[in-house]
């Protein structure tokens, strides 16, 4: 299956695939290559993982394997990584990233996140995240979960600004504020959990929006995102759900339905809810 061809350019220069796989809760060993393998068979050539999931290594090897196979060519495939709250701090950030730079054992990582704004030191990661770009080590630099008091701190600090913000993004929590402030300052929207983890899939309105599209209704909460502009990386490791989350490029939501999804906004965060950090 060829690869989808969407793609959004960050304010670098660099282009990300609008599709990626997230890899958090896959699991060490077998299960997570197994993800990654079917994800890049079924047109997949984004992977989001981090420090913190415990399957860097799980998901270097998939991508080479993929390329020993000829399912893609070297350096097809972004892989975005993420430092973990305990590893902040200048020197320590450049450990870690070349810890995870081992364990990925591919030539380049694409994209490497601030996994979290941890509170006085994250100031200090982000240096060392400029100077990891510097080197020519990453091809772009982001952060996540960061609010706007976060991204206004660190704006007024960074010598290189973010090029990605990744937070939670669904019809219930939309975080208009951030994607807003992102948005005015060029700051590219990654969605984790745009299936809501499951918990919203059951919804009436959703599903009858789903039955008058003919699609599912992960598929239509995944292409909302992407028709509202947002990068999305959902997380699977069942096959079939693998290859559904990527069938969403051959249709599209109207205006009215777009809006419908819209209004089912509550601010409501399945996951962590950075708000409250300093």
């Amino acid at each position: 299956m060829p690869a989808a061809p969407h793609t959004i350019r960050l304010n670098n220069g660099v282009e990300i695939p609008t599709l990626g796989l997230g890899v958090y809760l896959s699991g060490r060993g077998r299960a997570t290559e197994d993800a990654v393998a079917w994800a890049l068979e079924a047109g997949y050539r984004h992977v989001d993982t981090a420090s913190m999931y415990g399957n860097e290594s799980e998901v270097g090897a998939a991508l080479r394997r993929a390329c020993d196979a000829g399912t893609v060519r070297p350096g097809e495939v972004f892989v975005t990584t993420k430092l973990w709250n305990s590893d902040h701090g200048y020197d320590r950030a450049l450990r870690a990233f070349d810890a995870s730079h081992r364990r990925l054992g591919l030539p380049a990582i694409d994209l490497y996140l601030l996994h979290w704004p941890v509170p006085a030191r994250r100031l200090e990661s982000w240096r060392a995240l400029e100077r990891i770009l510097d080197e020519g080590r990453v091809r772009a630099i982001g952060v996540s979960n960061f609010m706007v008091p976060h991204l206004e701190e660190l704006l007024a600090q960074a010598r290189v600004p973010p090029a990605v913000n990744q937070i939670e993004l669904h019809p219930w929590c939309q975080q208009r504020d951030v994607v807003a402030f992102c948005r005015a300052h060029g700051i590219a929207v990654v969605a984790y959990s745009p299936l809501t983890k499951g918990h919203r899939l059951q919804d009436p309105k959703l599903g009858a929006l789903a039955r008058a599209v003919g699609r599912t209704p992960a598929q239509v909460l995944l292409r909302w995102s992407l028709q509202s502009g947002f990068v999305i990386i959902p997380k699977s490791a069942q096959r079939e759900r693998i290859v559904e989350n990527a069938a969403i490029f051959d249709f599209a939501l109207s205006a009215e339905q777009m809006t419908a999804l819209d209004r089912l906004n509550e601010e409501d965060h399945l996951t962590w809810d950075p708000r409250g950090e300093r």
